[in-house]
């Protein structure tokens, strides 16, 4: 089973019809993933299910009917045990970007955090998660599939906002300050923290 964000709402891909309790599926066809995406995006629905019978199949052919757009980025923690968020669209968010042709995972996730924040000397721990949503670019939706790693740095120098991504602010913020930042997130990005 895989969930992808569509906003705040939900769509399932599941090779496992017992997990739609027979409420809003569609079979995995181009026509009947726009409709469930659009009425997702229109909030007409909370939550919908893509149904495939051969779960190592779904996702690539979910893929065939809409674009996929592979990114990584980090939760990054500094010496004092604060995380690092961008404010973006907004929203609090996560720094993170698409792969650059031939580049890993790890690498990608180091290169857009420090693109985006200024943050330096960052030293990657583990893969934490991969969220998936769906987004529209040029009238088309297509899937974000982004890879988050846990990270460290002992940088404490200033923290510079990536302008050309509309990145607007970059805050270190502790525990209290953290939960107040996610309820102006993405469901994805609180799902990260365990809130979603």
């Amino acid at each position: 089973m895989y969930k992808v964000f569509v906003k705040d709402a939900l769509l399932i891909l599941t090779s496992d019809l017992s997990d739609t309790n027979h409420q809003d599926y569609y079979m995995l066809n181009g026509n009947a993933i726009q409709t469930a995406i659009d009425a997702l995006a229109n909030k007409k629905l909370k939550q919908a299910y893509i149904y495939h019978p051969n779960h190592e199949e779904i996702l690539k052919k979910f893929t065939k009917k809409i674009p996929l757009q592979v990114a990584a980025g980090g939760v990054v923690t500094n010496k004092k045990g604060k995380v690092l968020f961008i404010y973006r669209n907004d929203k609090w968010d996560l720094p993170k970007g698409k792969l650059k042709k031939g580049e890993s995972l790890e690498k990608a996730a180091i290169r857009e955090v420090e693109e985006e924040t200024g943050v330096k000397g960052l030293k990657l721990e583990n893969h934490l998660k991969t969220t998936y949503h769906i987004f529209k670019s040029g009238g088309t939706y297509r899937l974000k599939e982004v890879h988050w790693f846990a990270m460290k740095t002992s940088y404490d120098g200033k923290l510079k906002g990536q302008k050309s991504e509309g990145i607007a602010k970059v805050k270190w913020m502790g525990p209290k300050k953290i939960q107040k930042a996610l309820e102006n997130s993405y469901v994805n990005i609180r799902m990260l923290f365990g809130y979603a």
